[in-house]
């Protein structure tokens, strides 16, 4: 792409599909299009339907900027705009959280059928992502993130703000220091196994924050104290845990083990066993 004059919208694409390719990413197009509509700032759309559209000026070099940090830096391209769709809400997103992802939507699903006025508790938080779609969705509950980072905290209060969304926030280790006065809890902890680390993509381990991201040898080194903590508690009658793939039948055993009652284990959209779900007073 040129640093100077101006180009249409199908050879701005053109060039930042081939240079985000040639780095590797996997979806080249997806990519340049969601970079290109966020610097002109329009929909997507826009750039099929309006055909007269052009990229000028600022534009080429915000453009220019936006395909390298996604080209040569493997930035993922949520970091870039600064923005991630997450069930009904647009969460503002950047490395201090993860990126909220399509399966943690079965952490809201998995609650919105709980009693009017129940105390949820969405323990690493992260962006607030899981508890602020489930104050939109269902008003009428009491939400509260938690989270070890208070960076990532700083952020999830930001998305509330901005969202104008009553979610309150606390920074706390798991549960501790949190009293038991919760009707559903929700997590999604780090699960990523050490041994993994080499077969992620760029995008993550050189940005997402590792915290939020490995959890051990076997990646069950949050998730197993927590079902742990989960059983000494009265109160919950509803836990939802997100797990990381195969992590579904130890999961289980553990939370079994543990006492949990109900326990079941929903599929995301790729068939993965990705949420535990276990429920006092269910058989």
């Amino acid at each position: 792409m040129a640093r100077q004059g101006g180009h249409s919208v199908a050879d701005a694409l053109d060039g930042a599909s081939t240079a985000i390719r040639a780095a590797g990413c996997q979806t080249p197009r997806l990519d340049a299009e969601v970079l290109l509509a966020h610097v002109l700032g329009v929909g997507r759309e826009r750039l099929i339907t309006e055909r007269d559209l052009q990229v000028q000026g600022p534009q080429v070099r915000a453009m220019q900027d936006a395909v390298r940090r996604r080209a040569v830096g493997r930035e993922p391209v949520a970091y870039i705009t600064g923005s991630r769709g997450f069930r009904n809400l647009q969460i503002s997103v950047d490395a201090r959280a993860l990126i909220p992802r399509p399966e943690s939507e079965l952490l809201v699903e998995s609650a919105l059928g709980l009693p009017e006025g129940a105390r949820v508790l969405d323990l690493c938080t992260g962006s607030g992502a899981v508890a602020l779609a489930l104050k939109d969705e269902r008003p009428d509950l009491h939400v509260q993130g938690s989270d070890i980072s208070g960076a990532a905290l700083a952020l999830a209060r930001e998305n509330a703000l901005r969202l104008g969304l009553d979610v309150g926030w606390v920074q706390a280790d798991l549960l501790d220091g949190i009293p038991d006065d919760f009707d559903a809890v929700l997590a999604n902890p780090p699960y990523v196994a050490d041994s993994e680390r080499p077969d992620l993509a760029p995008e993550i381990l050189r940005h997402e924050p590792a915290q939020a991201l490995f959890a051990g040898p076997d990646g069950m080194s949050v998730i197993a104290p927590l079902i742990s903590q989960l059983a000494g508690r009265l109160r919950p009658r509803l836990i939802a845990i997100e797990l990381g793939a195969g992590q579904g039948e130890r999961a289980c055993e553990l939370a079994r083990t543990a006492g949990l009652g109900g326990v079941r284990l929903l599929r995301d959209l790729a068939g993965i066993e990705r949420v535990l779900v276990a429920e006092r007073g269910a058989p």
